[in-house]
């Protein structure tokens, strides 16, 4: 065992120690959190707006502090660039994060401080709790690569900005430093294919150990790694053997990749976002991810089927039960407050409290009542994957409400496989079963004639990537969307159909 290995036990040992203090207290270390937030923040001007001073409970917090997105935030951001202090939270972020909005455009995030702390806390102690679980440590000698986005920022207001994993990439501990690839010239490289080529040309003779990135954009790594060296992953870097990954659900890539490494390798899940490092999965053998609740968030949650009401009901961290997917609101050390971060969360266990992440408030499709999410959809490719001898690439959902012939309406699979089933109509019953036995609600739509049970379109291979392309959002942190209650990503589709 290498001293570096040695040492990565050692501090393994004790940050796990440190971490169940808080695990073994949650409800007061969130009190906590929510206390010392407040009282840091009461002088701020989003502070008196919104009667800090008085605010003693969360109770008094509900009735000061309504839900918001960063539509409701903008006014004070655009304030930070102007170049105010003490808006959100004391003195000025050091960094905006620079997310894609929707409505407004791009979104800028801040980032302070005592923020960044955290982010970078939480990725090592994913690590060191794998570490101390596994006691694994073969891979710390090796050679690691994180696929990001460019550590090149630009400058709002006086203050730097740049995507999240880019910042991130300003952190890296100088003990990793000589291990980590890219090189920095390499990660510089705006256009993803490019970059990507890049990269292959300085690791596929170097001893890679640890890959990490979002799922779809490894996966175009494997790709060409495989291509341009005809070796499965597993072969070419034999040493391989940790995988982390964040942003989307792997499940629907684990069997693609399987194939692309040639073996099974260990992975870690991170729930990282610009608004705050949220959880990470800390055992290899439990479902889930543990929630941080120490990181200078206070969480609340509101019932995701409640969560358009006029008033919905916001559930602190005690109150939650598991099965239920909540929309997470959080209020953060980066004055970020009851800020709705678009994601839905299901516990699956409340000791400690561990979630996984079901889908995304706005992408759902309900163009008929059914209320579908994302862990729905992504629960039904997994498994009509396993009972079947398919690989699938990439795949997302839409309603189609206006068929031709007169055909009752369905959903729309629009799937790119890497290898088709050999029986595609086995393949989309399975799902179908599956669905209907997920979700009551469209159970009784297609039990009731309203909907004709779903429909597979092909998309070609490099499809998704084309389309991702064409709009501007191939690599870094961009995601295909799973879900749309329009038909916009699959009218985009469209081209790269196979006819």
């Amino acid at each position: 065992m290498s001293l570096k290995a040695f040492a990565a036990k050692i501090f393994a040992k004790n940050i796990v120690r440190k971490t169940a203090k808080w695990i073994n207290d949650p409800i007061t270390t969130q009190q906590k959190v929510f206390e010392e937030l407040v009282s840091t923040a009461k002088n701020t001007q989003f502070g008196r707006d919104h009667n800090f001073v008085n605010i003693e409970n969360h109770t008094d917090f509900i009735k000061n502090v309504p839900i918001r997105d960063y539509e409701e935030l903008k006014n004070y951001v655009q304030k930070i660039i102007a170049g105010e202090r003490n808006v959100l939270w004391p003195e000025k972020p050091i960094y905006f994060a620079k997310t894609s909005g929707t409505t407004s455009g791009a979104k800028f995030i801040p980032i302070t401080q005592e923020s960044i702390k955290h982010q970078v806390e939480a990725s090592r102690n994913a690590i060191l709790t794998y570490i101390h679980e596994t006691g694994n440590t073969g891979f710390v000698d090796g050679r690691m690569i994180f696929l990001q986005g460019s550590p090149i920022l630009e400058e709002k207001g006086g203050i730097k900005y740049g995507r999240l994993s880019g910042i991130s990439a300003h952190y890296v501990p100088n003990y990793l430093q000589k291990n980590r690839l890219p090189s920095w010239k390499t990660n510089c490289i705006e256009d993803w294919e490019t970059k990507v080529d890049k990269i292959i040309e300085e690791t596929e003779n170097e001893n890679m150990t640890v890959i990490a990135g979002i799922p779809s954009w490894v996966q175009m790594y494997f790709e060409k790694l495989n291509a341009k060296t005809n070796k499965k992953v597993g072969e070419l870097f034999k040493n391989f053997d940790l995988f982390i990954y964040g942003g989307v659900n792997y499940e629907p890539y684990r069997a693609k990749f399987e194939s692309l490494i040639g073996r099974k390798v260990d992975s870690i899940e991170l729930f990282p976002a610009s608004e705050g490092f949220f959880a990470y999965q800390d055992s290899q053998t439990k479902e889930g991810m543990l929630l941080l609740l120490n990181s200078g968030i206070f969480y609340e949650f509101v019932k995701a089927d409640e969560f358009f009401e006029e008033n919905p009901k916001r559930y602190a961290i005690a109150d939650v039960v598991l099965g239920v997917d909540y929309a997470m609101i959080i209020s953060t050390n980066a004055g970020l407050w009851g800020y709705n971060v678009g994601d839905t969360v299901r516990f699956v266990s409340l000791k400690p409290y561990r979630v996984v992440v079901s889908g995304r408030i706005k992408h759902f499709i309900s163009a008929f009542g059914e209320h579908v999410i994302a862990k729905e959809v992504e629960e039904a490719i997994k498994i009509a994957i396993q009972q079947t001898d398919a690989l699938v690439n990439e795949f997302t959902v839409a309603p189609q409400t206006s068929p031709e012939n007169e055909e009752l309406p369905y959903h729309e699979w629009l799937i790119e496989f890497e290898k088709p089933p050999t029986d595609l109509t086995k393949f989309s019953s399975i799902m179908e079963m599956s669905m209907q036995k997920q979700n009551s609600y469209y159970f009784d739509l297609i039990a009731g004639n309203i909907l004709q049970p779903l429909k597979i379109s092909q998309i070609r291979q490099g499809g998704f990537q084309d389309y991702m392309k064409t709009i501007g959002k191939l690599g870094g942190q961009n995601k295909v969307q799973r879900l749309s209650n329009d038909r916009k990503v699959a009218e985009g589709l469209t081209p790269f159909k196979i006819r």
